[in-house]
């Protein structure tokens, strides 16, 4: 009975990782990343301890006081396109206070319009699109949920419009360490964001975006080796299954 187990068990997760390994459906998907190494991919830092492959996944190992762009970079450029990739968090480290982000991208406050927050487990990372930190899709524990466009949200000189467009229509992102997909659409200046098959950021608009630049996923914080201590929102994040389709 226990060998008939075994066996059982072996062949499903073949099959999960022959599904896994499979592009997202249509034509014209490519691979940026093959499993085995970050062929396709600039460590820009140089500081190769950062970013390694892990068990077939690119995981990042973050450290707040290395200098240097530590973030991972596409060696090719793109303009319109849909990128499909799956990320997970690996753990958290200290607490955030973390503000609630309202429907406009604006934060709740308290009667004296202080911006109320609460201590929270935390981890940060993202993707950058375009080559812009600006039009960055956001990885994050918050309330409001991954995909937020935190350089747009943010920004004071945008339209309202922008600044809740850039604002996740809800949450659904997994728990930390399980795994979540994205489906990133840019085409002109707007941005689609798909998040474990929900809408979350629906074609909204990307002001003064480049209009073509590579990807990069972001380093954010991460661990302190001479104190000995961690940022509350280190990058302890790992990526999986990256494809891109380029639109006409």
């Amino acid at each position: 009975m226990k060998r008939a187990w075994v066996v059982v068990f072996a062949a499903a997760l073949a099959l999960s990782v022959t599904a896994l390994a499979q592009p997202p459906e249509g034509e014209e998907w490519r691979s940026l990343f093959d499993g085995e190494s970050l062929e396709g991919w600039e460590n820009r830092s140089g500081h190769e301890e950062i970013w390694q492959v892990v068990n077939g996944v690119i995981d990042c190992n973050p450290r707040r006081d290395l200098p240097g762009d530590k973030n991972l970079w596409s060696t090719e450029s793109f303009g319109d396109f849909q990128l499909y990739l799956e990320w997970r968090i690996k753990a958290t480290k200290g607490e955030y206070n973390m503000p609630t982000i309202l429907p406009d991208g604006s934060y709740k406050t308290d009667d004296e319009g202080n911006v109320i927050v609460t201590p929270t487990p935390n981890a940060d990372s993202g993707v950058y699109v375009r080559g812009s930190s600006k039009a960055q899709v956001n990885i994050w524990c918050w309330p409001v949920g991954s995909g937020e466009v935190w350089g747009y949200r943010t920004d004071p000189n945008m339209p309202p419009e922008v600044r809740a467009g850039a604002t996740p229509k809800k949450h659904a992102d997994k728990p930390v360490g399980e795994w979540n997909a994205f489906l990133i659409t840019m085409k002109g200046d707007r941005l689609t964001v798909e998040l474990n098959g929900e809408t979350v950021i629906e074609d909204t608009q990307l002001p003064g975006v480049p209009e073509e630049g590579p990807l990069a996923l972001q380093h954010h914080g991460g661990y302190h080796e001479e104190r000995d201590d961690w940022d509350s929102a280190a990058s302890l994040v790992q990526f999986r299954n990256i494809y891109i389709k380029e639109l006409d």
